[in-house]
């Protein structure tokens, strides 16, 4: 276990390297600039975007540059914002939590979800069951999530007045209290809802394609031979084999959920990396910019770990080439 963690930090570290390498060179290849002269402030003079360059370290060739913001992120200093002049670390870990939380009960409720639905259309291969979770799954592979997400605010937001329009939070509630965070769950319905929808449709296909070929193995044969019950059938021979494709899938999935996070949030004005990324890219705030594509490879590097983890748990005969 000590040496497969070792590997897997050393893999981690030169991900991050490579991710780092490949980030910087295509924000310093892209059009434009925060500093341009008459492009986000038509009044700022020459002499001013060059003191401004030297304050930044803009002015330091570009290998130096990058030098000196590996060694800041090794301290996790991630610079100065362009566009607020705040710490770029404090921005980004006051908007971590909400987008965690999101990402995280989306991912355990597509989970739980697409193996209910994934067992229960191969359980039921060619019945109506089959077909309507079929038409589901198709149905969720096929919309897209910006969408649905405008189609879901016009009818329960607009239309109906069923659920927030947008935000967090309803102004005048006492921050820390019951109503408080219940209101805060009230109005992340849409977006999480969207989230998982939106990933269910490969998934379920998947899984019961794989619960397919399990309930043709052998095992299964001598099983149902021995008199074993349905449920235990799924308990003890299904279940097991369906969990370690699935979770490195899963673990596969995390940069399309993670990413999907900036279409929502910016549709759902919710204060989190998304937004901030979005809003970021439209200012081209390049030291935020970074900031977030660093934490993101090192969330989803670190998901796709902690997934390889579980699979060893759930199966100590699993190796890691």
């Amino acid at each position: 276990m000590v040496k497969l963690m070792l590997k897997k930090m050393i893999y981690l570290a030169l991900m991050l390297f490579i991710i780092s390498v490949i980030s910087f060179i295509a924000i310093n290849l892209a059009p434009h600039s925060f500093f341009a002269s008459g492009e986000l402030n038509p009044n700022i003079t020459p002499e001013a975007v060059e003191k401004l360059k030297q304050v930044y370290g803009l002015d330091q060739p570009l290998y130096i540059q990058f030098f000196s913001w590996v060694v800041n992120i090794l301290h996790l200093d991630f610079g100065i914002s362009f566009a607020s002049g705040a710490s770029v670390k404090d921005e980004i870990l006051s908007r971590i939590p909400i987008t965690l939380t999101i990402n995280i009960i989306s991912m355990v409720f597509i989970f739980v979800l697409c193996l209910y639905l994934g067992i229960k259309a191969a359980l039921h291969k060619g019945r109506w069951l089959d077909k309507a979770i079929g038409q589901l799954a198709l149905l969720s592979f096929s919309l897209p999530s910006f969408y649905l997400a405008l189609l879901l605010v016009l009818i329960f937001s607009v239309s109906l007045q069923w659920l927030p329009i947008a935000g967090l939070h309803t102004p005048g509630l006492e921050q820390g209290s019951f109503e408080y965070y219940l209101d805060t769950a009230w109005h992340l319905i849409l977006p999480i809802g969207i989230i998982i929808f939106s990933g269910l449709g490969s998934l379920i296909l998947y899984i019961r394609s794989l619960t397919l070929e399990i309930l043709k193995s052998d095992y299964i044969f001598w099983a149902k031979a021995r008199g074993l019950s349905s449920s235990k059938i799924l308990r003890y021979y299904i279940l097991p084999n369906l969990y370690p494709p699935v979770i490195t899938l899963l673990g596969l999935s995390l940069p399309g959920i993670i990413g999907g996070s900036v279409i929502l949030e910016t549709i759902f004005s919710i204060d989190g990396m998304g937004l901030l990324f979005f809003q970021s890219a439209l200012s081209r705030d390049y030291p935020v910019i970074m900031g977030i594509l660093i934490i993101g490879a090192f969330l989803t590097l670190l998901g796709n770990i902690v997934a390889d983890l579980v699979l060893l748990k759930l199966n100590p005969n699993f190796k890691q080439e």
